[in-house]
């Protein structure tokens, strides 16, 4: 892929060697907003603001001293750019970037103007308004606070174990998960979050079409970097790898040598393929549409 080694994004936030703050909730001051807000606007209104407020000045920093771990600090919340000379963070951050800025260009999608989100690099755990993030979860997005998160070592696992080598293959993860804050906005994950787990299980489930039409969306931005001619020869190929790479029932057979399908919580390889080209194919948000399709 094409872009600019020089590039440095101000939605990145790197806590890279930083420990979580040992709360287990995460969050810090960010949650505390967002916390305050939702009370404002419910029955409890400003008291139950107040209280808060105050059982966070007051109680909170008690109990944490009580709960920290050795050598543990708080997690800052401010974008941090990449350093010179640290090329993958930097190339995240242009793709981060260069993938908001098709979505903003596409703005307003059903009626929703696009905000932009924040991606969070860091090492091991971290701590999240959904709670603490672990590597061991892969990539994932956090609609409370509207970050994506994602560990760096999950690329050489993609590489070294799953044989989805390349930077398109890295490109295609982050917007995916840019997908999922799409979704977010438009409402649809939450809906989704809000379904009867008998609704959201198994492989024709809404949380397989939520993610699957996550892949749609990546390849939405994947059409407009091949009409900018940001794209090398091989990097369509490199996402599609990635796509089967991760898609539920080849990891199934890697880690068990079964397939059940009742389990599945993203997709078949074939469907993560599918889903990408479409959007690849079209440019077109409106054809990401996995809720109605009858076949995924």
């Amino acid at each position: 892929m094409r872009w600019d080694p020089g590039h440095r994004s101000s939605d990145v936030i790197d806590r890279r060697g930083q420990s979580p703050s040992g709360g287990g909730g995460g969050g810090g001051s960010g949650l505390l907003f967002h916390l305050i807000f939702m009370l404002l606007r419910s029955r409890f209104g400003w008291i139950g603001a107040i209280l808060l407020v105050i059982g966070y000045v007051f109680v909170l920093p008690r109990l944490n001293t009580s709960n920290s771990h050795g050598g543990a600090h708080a997690v800052g919340q401010h974008a941090a750019p990449t350093g010179p000379g640290d090329e993958q963070a930097a190339f995240i951050g242009f793709v981060l970037d260069d993938v908001q800025d098709t979505w903003q260009k596409l703005s307003p999608i059903q009626g929703h103007k696009y905000r932009r989100a924040k991606l969070v690099l860091f090492t091991g755990a971290t701590d999240t308004a959904c709670g603490l993030g672990q590597s061991a979860t892969g990539p994932f997005y956090c609609s409370r606070d509207e970050h994506a998160y994602i560990d760096l070592a999950f690329y050489d696992a993609l590489t070294r174990k799953l044989g989805a080598p390349g930077d398109f293959a890295q490109a295609y993860v982050i917007a995916h998960e840019i997908g999922h804050h799409v979704q977010n906005i438009l409402g649809t994950s939450g809906k989704v979050h809000r379904a009867s787990r008998g609704e959201r299980d198994g492989d024709g489930g809404l949380s397989v079409r939520l993610e699957l039409q996550a892949d749609c969306y990546a390849g939405v931005w994947a059409h407009g970097t091949r009409q900018r001619q940001l794209l090398e020869a091989g990097d369509i190929e490199e996402a599609l790898t990635a796509a089967a790479a991760i898609g539920d029932d080849t990891l199934q057979k890697h880690a068990t040598g079964r397939v059940r399908p009742e389990t599945f919580s993203h997709g078949t390889s074939a469907q993560r393929v599918t889903w990408f080209k479409k959007g690849l194919e079209r440019g077109d948000p409106s054809v990401c549409d996995t809720f109605s399709a009858r076949a995924l």
